[in-house]
């Protein structure tokens, strides 16, 4: 393991097979302390296939790599949840990095989907989005050095619509607010991306979608969570320093085809 960098708060890291537990293990791994954000409640709500004690297990893992983990459950459908996990994220004065991964993703179209729907995706993907980038560059120093990095943003988002549009819709938010996060927090020293993963099978894909993923996908397989912590953790390294604002396609070329 390298040496300690600092803290990231990692959002949605509530199943063993979820994008966000790659991430967190890929992270411990390169040296970060970590606060995970996970919401039970939401993965029972949708039927996802979890073991009972998924995020500790993966705290477990990651402690094992050498990192210092807090487990922090919240619903950040609620709006003070976002304050709350970067304060307890912030309590060792040494958090450098948000790594955003939750999600609300419930089919629906335009003519079925309910106000009720609606208002939690954006509740969850774009309002949290922007609270806890909030929250997280009021702590940063209003100016620094030219060219110095303080803090990192990586969120997670998707070019599903059809059939999907709340989540598609909500989504689409998170990339303006993620993108403003690198202009309006740049003097600030903070870099702030967007990863679109394009389709990885966490438990949701069965066998028709993984077929018709694949043949659409010119590098000849599905993507992995591990190909988007590869991404994730070169963003968050001295050498991803230079990029900042940017919606970047990881999937194999499947939005190409």
């Amino acid at each position: 393991m390298s040496k300690k960098r600092g803290t990231v708060l990692i959002t949605g890291v509530g199943r063993d097979r979820s994008i966000g537990a790659s991430l967190a293990l890929g992270l411990a791994e390169d040296g970060w302390d970590l606060t995970i954000g996970h919401w039970g409640p939401y993965d029972e709500r949708i039927g996802s296939a979890r073991g009972a004690h998924d995020p500790q297990d993966i705290a477990d893992r990651c402690r094992a790599l050498g990192s210092r983990v807090e487990l922090v459950p919240g619903d950040l459908a609620l709006p003070d949840v976002a304050v709350q996990l970067v304060e307890s994220a912030a309590a060792r004065n040494d958090l450098r990095g948000l790594v955003l991964s939750h999600c609300e993703s419930v089919d629906s179209s335009i003519l079925d989907t309910t106000i009720e729907s609606w208002e939690r995706h954006f509740a969850v993907n774009a309002r949290a989005t922007w609270l806890l980038v909030k929250a997280f560059g009021e702590r940063l120093p209003e100016h620094c050095d030219a060219g110095q990095v303080t803090g990192r943003i990586v969120a997670l988002t998707s070019d599903h619509t059809a059939h999907n549009l709340p989540y598609g819709a909500s989504k689409g938010a998170l990339d303006r607010i993620v993108i403003a996060a690198a202009v309006e927090l740049g003097s600030r020293g903070v870099r702030a991306n967007v990863i679109n993963p394009g389709p990885i099978d966490t438990g949701w894909m069965t066998p028709e979608i993984r077929q018709a993923a694949t043949l659409q996908t010119p590098a000849g397989r599905l993507g992995t969570s591990g190909d988007t912590a590869d991404l994730v953790r070169f963003l968050m390294s001295d050498a991803g320093g230079w990029i900042t604002g940017q919606i970047l396609h990881s999937n194999g070329g499947f939005s190409t085809s």
